[in-house]
């Protein structure tokens, strides 16, 4: 029996787990130093033989493979079913049983966006179109992975092009770095056929974690006390006080977006917060709200906005709630909306009983905002991106 049986649920963030050489086939040797040399694998020295004793351990313990349904959870990162064999992602997303899943990538979540801050847009160029046929390669097995492109906006003429690149491929949503583009805003008008081309496409642009650059001074970090591991044991990744700053970067480049009116001019386009948390959305669609009724009077384009700025969140943005968040709570006070269901299938983060978790946090909400949470929101967010076949399958539809 699947982890999902009897009801349709949408995974809104899922990932590969790269190994050493996934973009030889995608990006020209003179760039691979380059690109290796910002992602995360480099402070990984071990890992082909950690690698190689996994494979031997698949290929001679029978026992791995009988579980790997009941283990489909509780196995993580690179020893999760489908982490970086996409021949063996279908059968992870059948153990599983969620209708889709949009999938992102792990190793260059901030390789991608330290290549533009670089200033090397020939680079920039290269690392987002190899990672964009990668992850289209490796969600082809499955029309239920929807895998995510990089555009770098660092260069207007260059986004453009990369967009329209990265639709062509079949990218079923395109994500952008939330800290800010070197040299101007994420809501310059230069930036305008981005969103243009996105909105045609019916596709969602979409910020996920790892995009904001540095969240925090490392100074902070320098308390005079032993250093504090993250919960992989290591320090690769978040602890409590850089945790705290993670949804500051989405926050106000979406912000921007909507004040500076780019979600007025493409009412159709949705956009995607993902793996950044969601605790923060009431209060930051009040002081929106707050800023909005305090600057109108001297700002026009205040002004010109036909609606409350948490009124275009409602309409066009979607946002993942972590599984230890008070998601009811978000729910009750941010609208039915906004919030979507995401396992961070294989990560750690993701927890090893999301859908538990999830249920716990939403005792009192009604059935039809579970519904909306569940599969109806990223139905919303995807647009074009989900196959009409994909969002309610008839098989598990209730």
């Amino acid at each position: 029996m699947p982890y999902v049986d009897g009801r349709v649920i949408h995974d809104a963030d899922a990932h590969t787990m790269e190994i050493p050489g996934f973009l030889d086939n995608y990006l020209e040797a003179r760039f691979r130093p380059v690109v290796a040399a910002v992602g995360l694998m480099r402070r990984r020295p071990n890992l082909v033989n950690e690698l190689a004793e996994l494979e031997r351990r698949r290929e001679q313990d029978p026992e791995w493979s009988a579980q790997e349904g009941p283990q489909i959870l509780l196995r993580k990162n690179r020893e999760a079913l489908g982490a970086y064999r996409r021949e063996d992602r279908s059968r992870a997303l059948d153990h599983l049983g969620f209708a889709s899943q949009l999938v992102f990538t792990t190793e260059l979540l901030r390789a991608l966006p330290t290549l533009e801050d670089q200033g090397d847009l020939e680079a920039a160029e290269a690392g987002a179109e190899a990672h964009n046929r990668y992850m289209v390669d490796f969600c082809a097995t499955d029309r239920r992975l929807l895998p995510t492109g990089y555009v770098p906006l660092a260069d207007f003429a260059l986004a453009k092009k990369m967009t329209g690149r990265a639709i062509k491929l079949g990218c079923k949503a395109l994500m952008i770095a939330s800290r800010c583009p070197p040299g101007h805003s994420p809501s310059h008008v230069g930036l305008d056929p981005v969103w243009a081309q996105v909105q045609e496409a019916g596709l969602p642009i979409v910020f996920h974690v790892g995009g904001g650059g540095r969240l925090l001074d490392p100074n902070f970090f320098n308390n005079g006390l032993p250093p504090v591991p993250d919960f992989h044991g290591g320090d690769d990744n978040f602890r409590s006080i850089d945790y705290l700053a993670i949804a500051s970067p989405p926050m106000q480049a979406v912000a921007t977006l909507i004040i500076d009116r780019v979600l007025d001019r493409f009412p159709r386009l949705k956009v995607g917060v993902i793996e950044q948390g969601a605790s923060w959305l009431p209060g930051w669609m009040r002081a929106m709200d707050s800023a909005h009724r305090a600057f109108h009077k001297n700002e026009e384009r205040l002004q010109k906005m036909k609606l409350k700025p948490s009124e275009y969140v409602r309409r066009q943005v979607r946002v993942t709630p972590y599984p230890h968040e008070e998601t009811g709570w978000i729910i009750a006070n941010a609208g039915n909306e906004v919030c979507l269901f995401s396992s961070d299938y294989p990560h750690v983060e993701g927890g090893r009983n999301p859908l538990k978790r999830f249920e716990e946090s939403m005792a009192g909400i009604s059935n039809t905002a579970k519904r909306r949470f569940y599969c109806d929101n990223f139905i919303d967010l995807m647009g074009d991106g989900l196959a009409p076949e994909l969002r309610y399958p008839t098989s598990v539809a209730s």
